[in-house]
């Protein structure tokens, strides 16, 4: 049982490996973390992002792939989580929150539709992504897709993602 889990875990990496290799990204426009900054619904995922000092990292080539929570996603949490995160002595912990939302690579909606499969973060976790009814990663519903950049792509969630303790 665990070979067959391994196994399908290592196609499922390999496919995403090779359709993000062969995705494109825009040429010129906006990178992942300006998509984020001029749309004020992600304002409070660009504050955490500077917090945690990943501004540049988000800028760089990539490609990457950032399942983007919004103001109301955040806003959802637990009362004071945000405000604790943002706190610079959980720094280490605001960068593992933020990361596990950002998928190496460059995937579109229609390269996943109609399966179901488990995905690498940079974090170090991994995402179920459920793209056979809508598209859902975890717990969060997709409710925005394919907003390309030029080091990228974001998808707007309406949950927060944590990773596993």
């Amino acid at each position: 049982m665990m070979r067959r889990n391994a196994l399908r875990a290592l196609v499922a990496a390999t496919a995403i490996a090779m359709i993000s290799a062969c995705a494109t990204t825009q040429s010129s426009g906006p990178d992942v973390v300006t998509v984020a900054a001029t749309n004020e619904d992600f304002s409070t995922l660009v504050a955490a992002i500077r917090a945690a000092g990943l501004e540049e990292t988000l800028r760089g080539d990539g490609p990457f792939t950032v399942f983007a929570p919004t103001n109301a996603a955040f806003a959802a949490l637990p009362a004071g989580t945000v405000d604790d995160l943002l706190k610079p002595e959980n720094k280490d912990k605001l960068v593992s929150v933020l990361t596990y939302h950002v998928v190496p690579g460059n995937v579109t909606s229609s390269q996943i539709a109609g399966q179901r499969l488990d995905v690498a973060t940079v974090q170090g976790g991994s995402l179920r992504v459920d793209a056979r009814d809508g598209v859902r990663v975890n717990d969060a519903n997709v409710t925005g897709v394919d907003v390309m950049a030029t080091n990228g792509v974001v998808h707007v969630i309406d949950s927060v993602l944590l990773p596993p303790n």
